[in-house]
């Protein structure tokens, strides 16, 4: 873009220089900022990517740029960012230098969750060396791969008080949504008046009237256009306007005349144009290399090349406009960018950079080529490793298009299909199944084929759209690969749970398909134990299936497992700890659960993982520590741009918090989730909430119609089961305790089959609602005795506060305000306002005096500074807390200063969890 003698004087940019300028300022004061330029094809956004540049004097500045022939090659264009950096890279923490070192090919291992790659791109970007703030420019975005673009994006959501400025420039429009919900600007034309000033910088001969008005009408303010479009007139059509009018859309017209620059060269120079525009990074050592095996004289042709003004040669090439680019790679016919393909994949050293190599060697096969088909199978294979799942498939892809052998061909589609189901791409993955079932596929392979359209109906529709085809792979499986058989029961049985009322087949039929499919070991696995017991449960009904189920469950909480098999496992065990009421082992299994995959970085295990543990620790009556992990869950979503976890974690914890808008707020977003409507314990889940919340807040018409439809499905078990326990307590508490005299003895019947003291104690205190007199409470004391022994503290609450109540209404006084007493202070300290409020009311009517809370409590603190404040509570530190809250260390920090500021304190140690929840009281 033409310049006013520098750049600050960019023609009709004042009020974008401005903003930049700002941005800078803030930079430079410790904070970070983001901002993502959007505008068409030269419309200016890297001319203000160079003013940036130029005006961030004292800061360090690193960049890259997208390129549209590396947006299947995962991590390239961030490992171009970050490139600068990486001798800063043993100063992460150890799992997120692994991990980057393997995203990035620095070494091996196995593939790092791009979760964890994100977290470790943060702390590279955020823990700068010195006070020097950083500037990190992306320039052609929209070109980025899409791991690379989805990490950035998990990056700039998660800066605050960094000292780091990052800049996108995307080209509009944008062939998918990339950095969405960042801050933005979009550029747009100049106005007339700009651009007759533009256009008479750069035309300075004479030009018609008419022809000056067409110009800048037809380019519509875009610089570039005003830039080159002139350049494509001769003198007589500048002088009399003679031209036709061109009608293709403006970036077309800007190429094509790129187009025409080129073809206008020396074939020299047009080579080296089209092999630099091959070569993705603009490596002008490896284009030296192929020119000559080209037979072109690379300084000539350099030195030429640049007075065109087309491209600038440094350490790295760089095209004046991806424009030019673009346009270079159309002036070549189908047999040149083979030349060049192959000249590069000669110049390139496989040892150094054999997938690059392999990329070229396709790029210049005629037709099928096993040879260059087994490079790129082995390049997926460290893609992989890498975490580039997205770089594997289109490996994969590439691979099996340059098969000759059909059978060979059809097994590398199916493995193309399963790295296009991993990396999100479904559409792509089932177009590859039908390609590898078009081929030639045995029994083994048509079982995986079968599988895979299964997963893919999962995770594209809902886990009841893929159920039949899981199932059918699964019995299809069984003859050729017990192990894989077994794992594709259990999605299958998982997912049917999870579809619950909604399954299409239903939970019974894989129970049966379990049972009846034979056993190839003399020997059962901890794994077949767990799914032929829980198959029990489903087909013969609670009381006769409960107690084997807990027996494997006890086996997976006390023998040795391996990681893999707890992280493929573990999410189905601690669901039946839950069902089958072992409460030591819930707790247990799913704090390892948790550990397991915050070390692997196994982001979608993590995810389910925390609400697994979230719920545990509900029960337990630790709502602070529920809270932590919701605000984890919560940091994942946002990350990843998925606001499931932080509604379905609010949905279990504000319940017993008896926050009914945020109860609301949370049933009515997962009730309404598209994505969500095929499954079934989603809806159990919600009516649960609202019985959970309605019986704290003493609202029992309400909590017995949720109830009702809580349990209105059994064998979905967890939720379903406890609904029953809420129906009972608010059709007790109406009067019409006759309602509930079914659900009472389900209750107890299940209690004896499960026979551990959460599932006695629960069992006990619902007879005891049932009953009368001494009946009444002999039964509330053993209740009170069983759950003091577990570790169910909710439960215990709430049965001492229902004991209490009983005895308030016997008139024994004295009695209630004992068992009140201990409700109230358990649900005070949990934080379950609305129960400890039931409890305080009933202890008043019992004649006793409890302190109200304060009404001046501190709610000074956001929830993020609160999460931060208990976390540094609990002794991690800042790095460590930024791991769980997906934040850089400065960033905590910052949070910090502001909440001892708040609070009044100066250290760690004067955090007081009491301020934290507002449960002071006078």
């Amino acid at each position: 873009m033409e310049r006013d003698g520098t750049r600050a004087g960019l023609i009709g940019r004042r009020t974008e220089c401005r903003l930049l300028d700002g941005l800078l300022a803030d930079v430079r004061t410790g904070r970070s900022e983001v901002l993502v330029l959007r505008g068409e094809a030269g419309i200016g956004k890297s001319e203000l990517l160079k003013y940036l540049i130029d005006r961030a004097s004292g800061c360090r500045v690193v960049r890259a740029s997208g390129v549209q022939s590396e947006m299947e090659l995962s991590y390239a264009g961030l490992h171009q960012l970050c490139a600068p950096l990486l001798g800063r890279l043993d100063d992460l923490p150890e799992p997120q230098r692994i991990a980057l070192s393997t995203a990035f090919g620095m070494q091996s291992g196995p593939a790092p969750d791009r979760f964890l790659v994100g977290l470790s791109t943060l702390s590279l970007l955020a823990g700068r060396g010195g006070e020097q703030p950083l500037v990190c420019i992306v320039d052609d975005a929209q070109w980025l791969d899409s791991v690379s673009a989805q990490t950035l994006q998990f990056v700039a959501r998660r800066l605050l008080a960094d000292s780091l400025l990052l800049v996108f420039a995307v080209r509009e429009p944008a062939s998918r949504d990339i950095l969405t919900d960042l801050p933005e600007l979009v550029l747009g034309g100049l106005t007339e008046d700009e651009s007759h000033r533009l256009l008479d910088s750069v035309v300075p001969g004479p030009i018609d009237p008419g022809v000056r008005e067409r110009i800048v009408a037809e380019t519509q303010g875009n610089p570039l256009a005003l830039l080159e479009l002139p350049r494509g007139l001769t003198e007589v059509e500048l002088a009399g306007g003679f031209a036709e009018p061109d009608v293709r859309p403006l970036s077309n017209q800007i190429e094509s005349g790129f187009v025409r620059r080129i073809e206008a060269l020396p074939d020299r120079v047009r080579h080296l144009l089209i092999l630099a525009a091959v070569e993705p990074v603009g490596d002008v050592t490896l284009i030296r290399r192929a020119c000559e095996l080209l037979g072109i004289d690379a300084d000539a042709a350099l030195t030429e090349a640049e007075a065109s003004g087309l491209i600038r040669f440094g350490t790295w090439a760089r095209f004046r406009h991806p424009l030019v680019r673009s346009a270079a790679y159309r002036t070549a016919d189908v047999q040149e960018r083979r030349r060049v393909h192959r000249a590069l994949a000669d110049a390139i050293d496989a040892d150094v950079d054999p997938d690059r190599r392999a990329w070229h060697l396709a790029g210049a096969a005629t037709g099928p080529d096993e040879a260059v088909a087994v490079e790129l199978e082995r390049s997926a294979a460290r893609a992989q490793g890498r975490g580039g799942i997205a770089a594997a498939a289109a490996f994969l892809q590439r691979s099996m298009e340059l098969t000759p052998d059909p059978v060979r061909r059809s097994d590398r589609a199916l493995a193309a299909a399963r790295a296009k189901l991993q990396a999100g791409v479904f559409e792509a993955a089932r177009e590859l199944v039908e390609a590898a079932e078009l081929g030639h596929l045995d029994e083994v392979g048509a079982a995986q084929a079968l599988l895979l359209r299964g997963q893919i109906m999962s995770a594209s529709k809902s886990a009841s759209a893929g159920l039949p085809m899981l199932l059918d792979a699964a019995g299809r499986l069984q003859p050729h690969d017990a192990a894989l058989a077994r794992q594709t029961y259990r999605d299958a049985i998982y997912a049917a749970l999870t579809a619950g009322r909604l399954a299409k087949g239903g939970v019974r039929d894989v129970a049966e398909a379990v049972l009846s499919a034979p056993r190839l070991q003399a020997a059962p696995t901890l794994e077949d134990d767990l799914l032929t017991a829980l198959s029990r449960v489903i087909t013969d009904g609670y009381i006769k299936g409960a107690p084997a189920l807990r027996q494997a469950v006890t086996a997976f909480h006390k023998e040795e497992v391996t990681d893999e098999a707890r992280l493929g496992w573990l999410p189905l065990v601690c669901r039946m700890a839950h069902s089958v009421w072992d409460f030591e082992a819930w707790s247990v299994l799913s704090a390892r659960l948790v550990e397991l995959a915050r070390e692997a970085g196994a982001l979608t295990v993590l995810s389910s993982a925390l609400l697994l543990r979230l719920s545990n620790r509900v029960f337990a009556g630790d709502l602070p520590g529920a809270d932590l992990l919701v605000a984890e869950a919560r940091a994942i979503g946002e990350a990843t741009g998925s606001s499931f976890f932080a509604h379905y974690g609010a949905l279990v914890v504000e319940p017993f918090k008896g926050r009914e808008a945020a109860t609301r707020r949370a049933i009515d977003a997962i009730a309404q989730d598209r994505l969500l409507q095929g499954e079934g314990k989603v809806l159990t889940a919600t009516q649960w909430a609202a019985a959970v919340l309605y019986n704290g807040l003493g609202r029992y018409e309400e909590a017995l119609a949720a109830a009702v439809r809580g349990c209105a499905n059994p064998q979905e078990l967890g939720l379903s089961l406890q609904s029953r326990i809420e129906l009972v307590e608010a059709a007790v508490r109406l009067g019409r305790a006759e309602e509930a005299a079914s659900e009472a003895h389900t209750v107890e019947e299940m209690a004896q089959a499960a026979g551990t003291p959460w599932a006695l104690g629960v069992a006990a205190g619902v007879r005891a609602l049932m009953s009368e007199d001494a009946a009444a409470d002999a039964l509330h004391r053993k209740a009170v005795e069983l759950l003091d022994t577990t570790q169910a503290r909710m439960d215990g609450a709430r049965t001492r506060l229902r004991y209490g109540e009983w005895l308030r209404g016997q008139g024994r006084r004295a009695d209630a305000r004992a068992q009140l007493s201990q409700a109230h202070e358990t649900f005070s300290e949990a934080g379950a306002e609305a129960f400890a409020d039931r409890a305080r009311r009933e202890l008043e009517a019992a004649g006793a005096r409890v302190g109200r809370r304060s009404a001046a409590a501190p709610a000074v603190l956001t929830a993020q500074e609160a999460e931060i404040a208990r976390l540094a509570h609990s002794g991690l530190t800042n790095g460590e807390i930024g791991a769980r809250l997906v934040l850089s260390p400065h960033t905590v920090e910052w949070h910090l200063r502001k909440v001892f500021t708040k609070l009044g304190i100066s250290s760690r140690k004067e955090i007081s969890l009491r301020r934290l929840d507002g449960r002071q009281h006078s």
